[in-house]
Parts: structure tokens; sequence; C-alpha cells
């Protein structure tokens, strides 16, 4: 069986192009707006590779605590830069965000690229105080998924200052996907897919969990979402009338439902 279909998001998004010019237009003006107010550090090394970079983002006053906004795109393409604008929601709500970028497939396996985010949120912890909400979308919401496990060994006192983790229509069970002709690039085997899968892991302990996806999303990404949010007894919403590329937009908006989920039920204990 081949399921390149199943997992094919563009042919089934009207415009689907248009998503992609979006998300660059807007992140350059965001990022560039925001460095020259000086609410912005850009390119901060987090490791040795060109792609071991992340931004940071800074609210007008003094942060609450860290967002950091994981991207996806199969673990193959896009970057940081495609994304800066997703951090204008979180600021505005007085949240630091980092944006990191991450090696790539096939140059990258997903265990490293797993290992990468780790060492990212590590470093990002370092420069920020407080509470640290992860989020991420598609494979960046499998990648924020797997923060959740023990094995990936995030700094202990970085793990206990997550208080909550929103994978955004992740890929939550990477077994699928050996049956797809992109397993060409991710180069997953049997025991890879397995261990990448953070649905099959326990429930995260101490994190409050809650899984995001769109209504109108590839019914195999309603089924990953559902597959997680289950097996972690995890919050689920299921947004109305988004698809896998406008599902990600709440992020901008600073009264949306998606930042209401993602940041204001912890506020009120900070």
């Amino acid at each position: 069986m081949n399921l390149d279909d199943d997992y094919a998001n563009a042919p089934y998004i009207p415009n689907s192009e248009n998503y992609l010019q979006h998300w660059e237009e807007s992140a350059r003006e965001y990022r560039e707006t925001e460095h020259s107010l000086g609410r912005a550090q850009l390119n901060l090394p987090y490791g040795k590779h060109p792609e071991q970079v992340f931004d940071l983002f800074f609210p007008a006053g003094r942060p609450l605590g860290l967002v950091v906004f994981i991207h996806g795109g199969y673990w193959m393409r896009f970057g940081r830069r495609d994304f800066s604008h997703l951090a204008s929601g979180p600021t505005a709500n007085d949240w630091a965000v980092a944006v990191p970028s991450y090696p790539l497939a096939p140059e990258a396996s997903i265990p490293k690229i797993t290992q990468s985010i780790v060492s990212a949120i590590n470093v990002a912890a370092s420069r920020i105080t407080g509470p640290i909400i992860l989020t991420g979308h598609s494979a960046g919401g499998h990648l924020v998924a797997r923060m959740g496990q023990p094995d990936v060994n995030l700094q202990k006192f970085v793990l206990s200052r997550i208080v909550r983790i929103m994978p955004i229509s992740p890929v939550s069970d990477l077994r699928p996907l050996l049956q797809t002709t992109m397993n060409k690039t991710l180069n997953l085997t049997e025991i890879t897919a397995e261990v990448e899968s953070p649905a099959l892991y326990p429930k995260p302990k101490n994190i409050d969990l809650h899984v995001w996806v769109g209504a109108n999303e590839r019914p195999v990404f309603i089924e990953q979402a559902k597959f997680l949010s289950t097996n972690w007894q995890a919050t689920l919403t299921v947004e109305p009338l988004r698809h896998h590329f406008d599902v990600i937009h709440g992020l901008e908006d600073p009264n949306s439902a998606m930042i209401d989920a993602l940041i204001r039920p912890k506020i009120a204990n900070l």
C-alpha cells in the first residue's frame, strides 16, 4: 500500500501556493519590524550546524515566560524565517518566542532532528526565565510532542519548567510514513519509526497537553491528532473550517482561540 496521497496536503488546498508566499512575506515583515524596534535577537546559535540557529522575539515588557514554536515541512523543508510572524500572538500577550531552524532530511535523520530541537530548547531556555510552552505544526507538532518523553534528555531544569505542549496537526505515529515515497528521503526504519512516534509513549507527566487540528484537514491528520490525544488523555480541539495550511494562523491573532488555549490558562498561576 502506498500512502502518498493520504499525506499530501497541497493538492487538496485551493491556491495552496499563496499560503507559502504569505508565510514568507509576513514572516519577513514581522522579523524586520521587530528587529528595528529592538525586540528581536536573530541568528542565535544552539549548535555547530549552520541550521542550528534560532530567532528570539520579545514582548514590549518583561516576558511572562517562553514559547517555542517548531516549524513543519515533513522534516524536509522550510526554516525559522518562514514562520517569524507566528510569534506575534504570544508576544502581544507578553511571552517571548523562540523560533528555531534545524538540519533537514536527508542530511539529518529524524532522531538527529529531535536532538537538535532538544538543544534548541535548552539554549533558548537559558535566555528567558519563567515557564516554557512548546508548540509546533505538522512535523513540528511531532517534534514538540517528542519533548515530553524522558529519552530525549532535555535538561532537568528545563523539563521542569515546561507547563504545556500543544502539537498542531502533528504526525504522532510515524509508522505509516514507511509506506510513502517520502521515506526515500526520511530513511525511517521500522525501529526508528516506532521510537520516534510520540503517540506510542506514555502521557508526559506534570505537563498540560492540548492537541489541535483543523476540521478540513486530510483525514489522516485528524486521525493522527485523535490517536495522540486519546493515548495521552489530552484535550483535543478540531477547529472548524481550518485546513493544514491555515490552521496555524491563530498564532498570529493575540485574541484567537488558539492563543487562549496556548498561553492563557496558566497566566493566572504565574
